[in-house]
């Protein structure tokens, strides 16, 4: 591919004499004779270095050098002066030319001036090819899938990655809200900082303040030290939490203060402490429904949905079964098993309540439980063989039942099923255990659960 260079000079002669010796180094060359030409060819097309004179009838230099650095900042600029216009070369240099020299140069120092501004320009496309490489691995792997579902997601997070914007992602439990949020770190400006992840699900509501923001010495009983902070930790990083809408009223206000003023005062403490970290918050509710229903603040909702992100269900992406399966196959035991169709067939007909979480704990228990190299349908969980706790089957008593409604009775089916075993309960689901419980608090499901485990 040739090397283009533009020359942008108002007299004839000097344009003349550097064609002829450029062209002699096989390049392409191009020439304006005017600033505004200059600008306008820049706009339409591609060039690899503009060589230019600092004056022009009808436009500056400097004029021309920041209208040029602004419609392609790394495009390499030589700039051609006189032995009088030192100081502006100077200026000019400050400004983002590549180099200055004087007209009357031999064409030697010319030529390699040139040279160095075009490899300069190679090794700038060569970096943003490397990045682009790395940024296109970073985007796939882990987050598979070759749905459409799925692909849009792909684009959703290779769009917001650079960007400094507030993200919620939604999605139910079990689809890789946090997978998501790691990528979008890792694709962002601040992969070198640190990525740091809360579940307001799984920690006692009156630490969850404690670990958001941190504390000061003898804020309570046990706080013997001065203790950072989530929001301190991840500085110059993301802060992902999980299960935003487990999240009290009291704790939402102190978010809320975080993300507007970036900064947070300790539990005990009463001087705001500064915070430079990107948040990406997830859940698994309806917030709106939340917001509603007045559990969750309105003014905290809108400033976490900034960016949306919703992250679809396994059972509406059954096209990308398969492709989890070998990526688990081959993570778990090298790919030493492989599933029989008929196995394969009975994973992609189940509707998987628990989402990818539940997908590969099904694919790890019948690597653990199954004798042969071929895995079978008998490998696989009874649940799954005979496709119950399908949310398909859940009975809707009447078409005003809220999602809340919907959750509760879906749990209660899942307990039933697994005879109120917790655990097993909690991998239906695609929650850990404190999660369940807790949601059996909210749904006043706790005591009939503690009867049934006496019993």
């Amino acid at each position: 591919m040739s090397v283009k260079i533009l020359l942008a000079n108002d007299d004839a002669t000097i344009t003349r004499i550097l064609t002829a010796m450029l062209e002699n180094d096989g390049y392409e060359l191009h020439d304006v004779r005017s600033g505004r030409e200059t600008l306008d060819r820049i706009r339409r097309d591609t060039y690899d270095v503009v060589v230019t004179d600092l004056r022009m009838a009808d436009r500056a230099g400097m004029s021309l050098l920041e209208g040029i650095c602004e419609a392609d900042p790394a495009l390499p600029v030589v700039i051609l002066t006189t032995q009088a216009s030192q100081r502006s070369a100077v200026e000019a240099l400050n400004k983002g030319a590549f180099q200055c020299i004087e007209k009357s140069a031999k064409d030697e120092e010319i030529r390699l001036i040139v040279r160095n501004a075009v490899q300069l320009r190679r090794i700038q496309a060569q970096n943003l090819a490397d990045k682009r490489q790395i940024r296109e691995s970073k985007l796939s792997r882990d987050i598979l899938g070759d749905s459409d579902e799925m692909h849009k997601v792909l684009r959703m997070v290779e769009k917001v990655a650079d960007t400094e914007a507030t993200v919620l992602i939604h999605g139910e439990s079990g689809t890789g809200k946090e997978l998501v949020a790691r990528k979008i770190h890792d694709l962002s400006s601040r992969t070198s900082g640190p990525f740091l992840a809360i579940n307001c699900g799984a920690l006692p509501k009156d630490l969850l303040e404690s670990t958001l923001f941190g504390h000061i010495k003898g804020a309570f009983t046990g706080a013997i030290r001065e203790q950072a902070g989530h929001f301190q930790a991840a500085e110059h990083g993301t802060l992902f939490v999980d299960e935003i809408g487990d999240m009290t009223r009291a704790t939402q206000v102190k978010l809320l203060r975080a993300i507007q003023e970036r900064e947070v005062i300790p539990v005990g403490g009463s001087k705001p402490l500064k915070v430079n970290a990107r948040l990406i918050a997830a859940t698994n509710r309806d917030l709106e429904g939340e917001v509603r229903a007045g559990n969750f603040r309105m003014d905290l909702y809108y400033r976490l949905n900034v960016i949306s992100l919703s992250l679809p269900s396994l059972r509406i992406r059954k096209e990308d079964i398969p492709i989890l399966v070998e990526h688990f196959l081959h993570k778990l035991c090298g790919g030493a098993k492989t599933f029989s169709q008929e196995a394969m067939d009975t994973l992609i007909d189940y509707t998987w309540p628990g989402n990818v979480r539940e997908l590969e704990n099904v694919v790890e228990r019948a690597i653990i439980l199954g004798d042969g190299v071929r895995l079978r349908v008998e490998d696989l969980p009874e649940r799954v063989i005979e496709g119950e706790c399908q949310t398909g089957s859940l009975v809707i008593d009447t078409p005003d039942m809220t999602l809340a409604d919907l959750e509760r009775t879906y749990i209660l089916r899942v307990l039933e099923h697994t005879n109120w075993h917790k655990k097993r309960a909690s991998q239906v689901l695609g929650i850990n255990a404190s999660t369940l419980y807790r949601k059996l608090q909210s749904y006043a499901l706790d005591e009939k659960f503690d009867r049934r485990k006496a019993a």
